[in-house]
């Protein structure tokens, strides 16, 4: 049987389905010929796929980020794994980091289901379990290929939903708009986001707040499958028991994609490494490794 907390996320994840306009379904079923023959399986995959490439045409072609979401819309199934030491000097492993598959059904629209990520901490003992789920809406509101002028702007949604083990769980909802955007400039990038958490407990004095969090990725395309980066996380919480803390992280890193494995399917594999540049970090150390299959 469900737990209330499970009927509950359950039911959030229905009502963020339901956020996608109701017009994209009408455009997107009259976009199909009523003469069509094939059957309804293989034509679904046929348009299904024939759309994404589409859809992704109209947008640049950088590669995604490590910690940064890309404001471009992806489809793809996506595994990182991170080995974090805290200021303390425990140590904590994800596997998963709340990545996982990514979908585009419609005209502008990304949709990313998170798996929620296995911790495992060395200390203390018993803590390990599941961290809470995750979903992501992407709307597309403008953008050019490298043809075109190079550039996009995306709004997200987020949620977070508390389903986690006890220890990996923050225990409160939690919604996060955000606008993205980026820029090409030949073979040089720059894609950034500014969002702010709206936890469910954000208001109270001793409650997470309600921080503002801005990711800036400068990338640069070397022999076409090579992208070096540098990318910057600033966290500023203004009010909650952080209020007047900020965090700032810088990442240089590596990703090197898209390898062609078979027909649609490729593979893109990077490695960054965080480091801390401000006083009383959550953490300050934290390797990542990133493993994407785009599709």
């Amino acid at each position: 049987m469900l737990s209330a907390r499970s009927t509950l996320s359950i039911s959030c994840l229905v009502l963020f389905s339901s956020l996608l306009p109701g017009r994209v379904l009408a455009e997107d079923a009259s976009s199909v010929p009523t003469n069509s023959v094939s059957s309804p399986t293989s034509g679904f995959s046929e348009d299904w796929f024939a759309r994404v490439t589409r859809i992704q045409a109209a947008q640049p072609r950088w590669i995604t980020p490590m910690t940064t979401v890309t404001p471009r819309l992806e489809e793809e199934y996506r595994y990182d794994q991170s080995w974090e030491t805290s200021s303390s000097g425990s140590h904590l492993t994800s596997f998963g980091g709340g990545k996982g598959l990514e979908l585009i059904p419609f005209d502008n629209i990304e949709v990313i289901l998170g798996v929620p990520a296995w911790q495992s901490r060395n200390k203390p003992a018993g803590t390990d379990g599941f961290a809470d789920e995750s979903f992501l809406l992407k709307y597309r509101i403008l953008s050019a290929n490298e043809r075109e002028g190079d550039y996009i702007l995306t709004a997200f949604l987020g949620l977070q939903t508390p389903t986690g083990s006890k220890g990996n769980t923050t225990d409160h909802y939690a919604v996060t708009p955000t606008i993205a955007g980026g820029k090409g400039f030949g073979d040089f990038d720059v894609q950034s986001t500014l969002g702010v958490g709206l936890p469910d407990n954000g208001s109270a004095p001793s409650g997470a707040g309600t921080p503002l969090i801005m990711n800036t990725a400068f990338q640069y395309q070397i022999v076409r499958v090579i992208w070096p980066e540098v990318e910057f996380d600033y966290t500023y919480w203004g009010n909650g028991e952080h209020a007047g803390l900020n965090q700032l992280f810088v990442t240089p890193g590596l990703v090197i994609g898209r390898l062609p494995i078979w027909e649609r399917l490729g593979m893109t594999v990077g490695v960054g490494y965080q480091i801390a540049l401000t006083d009383k970090p959550a953490y300050n150390h934290n390797l990542v490794v990133s493993v994407r299959f785009p599709f």
